[in-house]
């Protein structure tokens, strides 16, 4: 099946860009990271494999990101990617969904899940952020930063992927009403897989296993990467992403196959 591209109106006349395959569900709906793309490797190796095995697939650009509009200074916080996500789930997905989340995308296939239990089948997770605002980003902003969020309500925080981007005090403020790691159990049921890089700089190891023992299902696996990095997009990543996608698939199209496990 040939990718599909459109745009998703939002009722504030925003717009979300979006990429489909047509094919047999559940549809893989792929969430990115924060100020990442559809484009990327690991996103456009979810749609070379749906493509390639007639598989329901859609990825799409949260507001402020890649090819959606949007001003991602004045208006980009959780509460608005957790809603695109929602939309994107409701208006582009027909059944039953299999979430892959990168990084913020994985907090962000969290809110969704717990949002929609009933839509989501299976989550996949690459080195998930949950709670990054507040637990990850904060605590590291230094002096200056903190001096520009006081007076100007923005931060240009330095990036090692690029351009400096903005980090804002309305972001920082509204990701801790988000905040899922706490006293009480994740209530997510869904099956979770979670690919996380021991050498990732970004998002330490144990906060994501933090997530892998908070979650509420038994059905949880953490594989831990040793020597991998942040994006885990190198080609025996992207193998074990593409095999824990592929199982989910495998455990719909097998009924008893699913209740085994």
């Amino acid at each position: 099946m040939t990718e599909r591209a459109g745009l998703l109106a939002r009722p504030d006349g925003e717009t979300i860009a979006w990429r489909a395959v047509d094919g047999e569900g559940p549809t893989v709906v792929w969430l990115g990271g924060f100020r990442s793309d559809m484009t990327g490797t690991k996103a456009q190796a979810l749609a070379d494999w749906a493509e390639a095995r007639g598989r329901a697939y859609v990825r799409f650009d949260y507001l402020g990101h890649g090819q959606s509009s949007g001003d991602f200074q004045a208006k980009g916080t959780i509460t608005r990617w957790r809603e695109d996500a929602l939309a994107v789930l409701d208006e582009l997905v027909d059944g039953p969904a299999i979430l892959v989340g990168s990084s913020m995308g994985g907090w962000i296939s969290c809110l969704a899940a717990m949002a929609r239990p009933q839509r989501v089948a299976a989550l996949v997770l690459i080195a998930p952020a949950p709670d990054f605002t507040e637990k990850l980003m904060a605590p590291e902003i230094p002096p200056e930063g903190q001096a520009a969020l006081a007076a100007d309500g923005v931060w240009l925080r330095p990036s090692a992927y690029g351009d400096p981007y903005p980090i804002t005090r309305i972001l920082l403020e509204d990701g801790a009403r988000w905040s899922i790691l706490g006293s009480e159990p994740v209530p997510i049921e869904a099956p979770v897989r979670i690919l996380q890089g021991g050498a990732d700089p970004d998002v330490p190891w144990r906060h994501a296993l933090e997530l892998a023992n908070a979650l509420n299902g038994e059905d949880v696996t953490f594989t831990l990467i040793k020597d991998g990095d942040h994006r885990l997009s190198r080609p025996r990543d992207i193998e074990r992403l593409l095999a824990a996608v592929q199982e989910f698939v495998a455990s719909a199209a097998d009924p008893n196959r699913a209740q085994s496990r």
